[in-house]
């Protein structure tokens, strides 16, 4: 994590192959829950980067769905707590949640109401983002949790292997690894 070049490459790649613009913004914008607005700054920098470099050779990419605005017929805790009793299954509670009750808060208000409710990518695309993410930075209770959301989200074994073959392919094996450690204890 944190290689501009090689995310660069991948960026383009992603166009070339129809990615929409808006699509890689919100990738970017969802990896700043999990790994910090730093990385995550540098990545939309780096895909405006790309994109004005493919504009000064000639290519218009694809600016694909623009976000939508959350919706406010209800709070943005409820909506949250919607989104993520949806992905979980059932509500989130425990005594992480009772000891840091603003934590909760946070989670839902912010990255389940602010961020996954902008459409643009599918819960199924985030979480594939999610768990590649969380594999890399080696934060294995997360890791176990958004599997377990991401088959929550109709994402099979092994759609989740395909996101270990990719990270082993980009020479990232750790992160490979970790998913199919956790694969190998809750399957």
């Amino acid at each position: 994590m944190g290689h501009i070049e090689e995310l660069q490459s991948y960026l383009n790649t992603a166009l070339q192959d129809g990615v929409s613009i808006n699509e890689l913004k919100e990738l970017m914008i969802q990896l700043y829950a999990y790994c910090g607005f730093p990385r995550s700054l540098n990545g939309l920098s780096a895909l405006m980067v790309v994109i004005t470099e493919r504009q000064k050779s000639g290519t218009n990419d694809d600016v694909g769905q623009t976000p939508k605005p959350i919706p406010v017929d209800k709070s943005r805790f409820e909506l949250g707590d919607e989104v993520q009793r949806e992905l979980t299954g059932g509500p989130v509670k425990g005594p992480l949640f009772d000891f840091a009750p603003a934590i909760d808060a946070f989670l839902k208000e912010h990255l389940f109401a602010d961020i996954f409710l902008r459409g643009v990518l599918s819960y199924q695309e985030r979480e594939i983002i999610t768990i590649a993410t969380l594999a890399c930075i080696g934060v294995i209770s997360q890791l176990t949790s958004h599997i377990r959301i991401g088959m929550n989200t109709g994402l099979v074994v092994s759609q989740i292997n395909s996101i270990a073959e990719v990270l082993n392919e980009i020479n990232e094996a750790s992160a490979a690894k970790n998913i199919r450690t956790i694969l190998k204890t809750i399957c």
